[in-house]
């Protein structure tokens, strides 16, 4: 569907878009980090702020949501779309997703004011047993870049 422009420009009539920018950040040890939130596991995102780049909200909403410094971003990945209501208004949220990488041991941080209870870098099996509790658009990341065959971990391995 997103394909044809005029059955896209149908969807998105009357539909407040909010652009939203985040990463899969890998460790040395070719891990994702994954965060729970709201009785669900993620993965670090949020709105781009006015005059921010997309690459520069990827980088600010990861260390924003996790503690991490130090990120490197290596490429973009997809883009990944969700609807939800806000204050009554429809939002279609389109996600613009990168790869990441994050050297050295560091403590992650959870943010607390953004619902975020939980970090935790995961290896392949566990990452696959969380997926039964996550988003569809953050299951189809997982799966496709750290699950598939498509999969690649930290650049350093």
């Amino acid at each position: 569907m997103l394909n044809d422009k005029d059955k896209l420009a149908a969807f998105c009539k009357g539909k407040l878009i909010v652009e939203a920018s985040g990463g899969m950040v890998y460790n040395e040890n070719g891990q994702l980090l994954m965060m729970f939130r709201r009785g669900q596991w993620d993965l670090p995102k949020g709105k781009i702020d006015e005059g921010e780049t997309i690459e520069a909200c990827a980088i600010r909403e990861v260390e924003e949501e996790t503690g991490l410094k130090g990120i490197k971003l290596i490429e973009p990945l997809q883009i990944t779309y969700h609807t939800y209501t806000y204050r009554g208004n429809d939002v279609l949220k389109p996600s613009h997703w990168f790869k990441m990488e994050c050297s050295g041991r560091q403590q992650l941080i959870p943010q607390l004011e953004e619902d975020i209870t939980e970090l935790r870098w995961v290896d392949r099996q566990e990452a696959a047993e969380l997926m039964k509790h996550a988003y569809p658009s953050i299951r189809e990341l997982v799966v496709k870049y750290f699950l598939g065959e498509n999969s690649t971990g930290f650049e350093g391995r």
